[in-house]
């Protein structure tokens, strides 16, 4: 099981992401859930960055909007970015 590690810089992008996509919380949050349980669920599209996000990696939320993060161990996870592709890379 993962742990997800919330900062405050997070919290506020995550703030500002739900207030623009309403619709799409429900779907974060089920996204999400699956994540913490099975983090390479092949729904999720999990996949590593590269060149300056080399150490992050990011999953699907739908077809344009991605979740960023960095494993921080085996089992935590640091959320560091919600958006579409252009905003979250």
């Amino acid at each position: 099981m993962i742990e997800l590690i919330w900062d405050g810089p997070f919290l506020r992008i995550l703030k500002k992401w739900k207030k623009k996509h309403p619709n799409l919380i429900g779907r974060f949050e089920k996204k999400l859930n699956l994540f913490c349980s099975e983090p390479f669920h092949p729904s999720l599209k999990t996949h590593c960055l590269s060149g300056n996000l080399k150490t992050y990696w990011a999953m699907s939320i739908t077809y344009e909007h991605r979740l960023v993060f960095r494993f921080v161990s085996e089992n935590k996870v640091l959320l560091a970015d919600i958006g579409t592709h252009d905003d979250a890379y």
